[in-house]
């Protein structure tokens, strides 16, 4: 006779008794962090924070890509959007996101020409239908993205469409996380790591965060189960003091990657500093093109771009949500003079920001539905 499925009220036994194996170990409470946006909404929307133990601390990561899209780079948007004969098309999330005052839905009612796509394809389509029009894609995301971004450029050589440009803001998750761990300025136990920049990825990139900082991680899911199982597996390694970097998400993920999407990721791109909103610059976290590529980057193109200095908005804590130093919560801003319908930092734009999870859901989530949005 087959064996019976475990249930959610299984695992979560199962976790409870780990996590109080961990934390007689370590005697303080432990801090795991979801370096995964969609994550965050999933452990809400399946309700697993209400089913963890006492003592488990989840934080918020930095890998939700519209809250690090940095200032600089939306109003460099908003500026080639502002061009004549120029259309910016992005995808729809990045509408809302602040720049220094304004959002590309404000640049788009003043005039300037934005289209929300829902691929970098379709931006290249346009471009060859309108040959007389410059047609730039924002590259936002990560990992997950930045493959389908680099094939479209290859396909726009191939194509011959000489009109289509890229705004380059792709971001790097392995970098991000060596700069927070190696900051010291928070305690992480364990990382829950992103099924879906990993299905890109492999898990190679990730390993120093074991063999460096001795730091378990689990590369998960995004069902309840696969979310209680990959926690588990964490405490796990935990209880025997052996940080690896595992996957749980099995069906999905290999040690090695995609091999085709990073073959397209080396052809086309090469390693750059970045800025992360709220963050700063960490070194080769981002991308640039790759001869014979680099002349369709925009801002080589259309620049130089002089944008106007801003500083992060007075009283946001949207930095220390992205590294984990505070909850959406602690923030004097939260849910007051900050809202979805009035955001005032990026992670409250967002689907798949902290903030704006934290808002809807509360402090433990609904027990039922299942993560929705954009996978960057």
């Amino acid at each position: 006779m087959a064996d019976k499925p475990e249930s959610v009220k299984d695992q979560a036994r199962r976790l409870a008794r780990a996590s109080a194996v961990a934390k007689g170990k370590i005697d303080r409470p432990l801090n795991l962090m979801e370096v995964c946006g969609t994550h965050t909404v999933a452990l809400f929307r399946h309700g697993v924070r209400g089913l963890l133990p006492e003592g488990i601390r989840l934080l918020s990561g930095p890998g939700c890509p519209v809250c690090v899209t940095g200032i600089p780079d939306v109003e460099s948007a908003m500026a080639i959007a502002r061009m004549p004969g120029v259309v910016l098309c992005t995808f729809g999330d990045m509408m809302r996101v602040p720049g220094g005052k304004l959002t590309l839905f404000d640049a788009k009612a003043d005039g300037a020409d934005v289209r929300i796509v829902y691929s970098p394809l379709d931006a290249l389509k346009l471009a060859a239908e309108n040959p007389d029009l410059k047609v730039v894609f924002f590259a936002t995301g990560f990992e997950t993205t930045s493959p389908l971004v680099a094939a479209t450029i290859m396909q726009a050589e191939v194509q011959g469409v000489e009109n289509f440009y890229v705004h380059t803001v792709h971001k790097l998750v392995p970098p991000a996380l060596e700069a927070l761990l190696g900051s010291g300025e928070v305690k992480i136990d364990g990382l829950v790591l992103p099924g879906h920049a990993c299905s890109i990825t492999g898990t190679g990139p990730f390993e120093f965060v074991a063999e460096k900082h001795g730091v378990p991680a689990v590369v998960t899911g995004f069902g309840a189960l696969d979310m209680l199982e990959g926690i588990l597996m964490i405490l796990n390694q935990i209880v025997a003091g052996r940080p690896e970097v595992d996957i749980q998400y099995k069906k999905i993920v290999r040690p090695e990657g995609n091999p085709r999407a990073l073959q397209a990721l080396d052809k086309v791109f090469t390693p750059a500093d970045a800025y992360w909103r709220g963050i700063g610059s960490i070194p080769q976290s981002g991308f640039a093109l790759k001869e014979p590529y680099a002349k369709r980057e925009a801002l080589q193109v259309l620049g130089p771009i002089a944008v106007p200095e801003y500083s992060e908005p007075k009283g946001c804590s949207c930095g220390e949500v992205l590294k984990g130093l505070k909850l959406p919560t602690d923030c004097k801003l939260f849910g007051k003079a900050c809202t979805p319908e009035r955001p005032v930092g990026a992670c409250m734009v967002s689907t798949e920001g902290s903030c704006a999870a934290y808002f809807k859901y509360g402090a433990t989530g609904s027990a039922t539905g299942s993560a929705t949005g954009t996978f960057y």
